[in-house]
């Protein structure tokens, strides 16, 4: 009998430690606060004006970041104090290697279309501060996009999609493969 309940604990921790064990591989699918956007069809000059995947990624990777800047500016409390600077610091803090480098890749992507970076980033701080007057689920979205950021299983800012996507209406496209 004593044999018996000795094996009972063991299997039963062992079952308990199982199903504590850390999981490896990709986290899972990022929940769905990304608003949808007007699809603008693609120029015919698609592939004089089109992005590799790295700019594209360079372009993506910044957008999420002004974007979330916008929205830690524009959500505030009752008494105007700003809602979400503790998880935009915090999301700075974990992006912020990866955002310097972006910052120059960036730059030579917009150069080799021959765009400015200033007016890029510009623009999508403004076409994201116009989206609370028609956008019920503005703060919301950014909060959620901001803790997405933060859980352990994004590890790159590539994985954060921005609440928006603007790409298309800025005249940013993938190129055909």
């Amino acid at each position: 009998m004593i044999q018996f309940a000795k094996l009972s604990v063991l299997a039963a921790c062992s079952l308990a430690l199982t199903s504590c064990a850390v999981q490896k591989g990709p986290p899972p699918p990022a929940p769905d606060y990304q608003a949808t956007t007007v699809t603008v069809p693609a120029p015919a000059n698609l592939k004089a004006v089109c992005f590799n995947d790295a700019d594209l990624a360079a372009f993506r990777a910044r957008q999420t970041q002004q974007e979330l800047a916008v929205g830690v500016l524009q959500c505030k409390a009752p008494d105007g104090s700003r809602l979400y600077d503790k998880q935009y610091q915090a999301f700075i803090t974990k992006f912020n290697p990866e955002l310097s480098s972006n910052a120059k890749e960036l730059q030579a992507a917009v150069a080799r279309k021959r765009r400015n970076f200033d007016v890029t980033i510009t623009e999508i701080a403004n076409r994201t501060g116009n989206q609370p007057t028609g956008d019920a689920q503005f703060c919301g979205r950014h909060l959620r996009a901001l803790e997405w950021a933060l859980t352990p299983g994004v590890t790159t800012l590539s994985q954060v999609p921005a609440p928006y996507d603007f790409g298309e209406q800025m005249g940013i496209y993938p190129c055909p493969k």
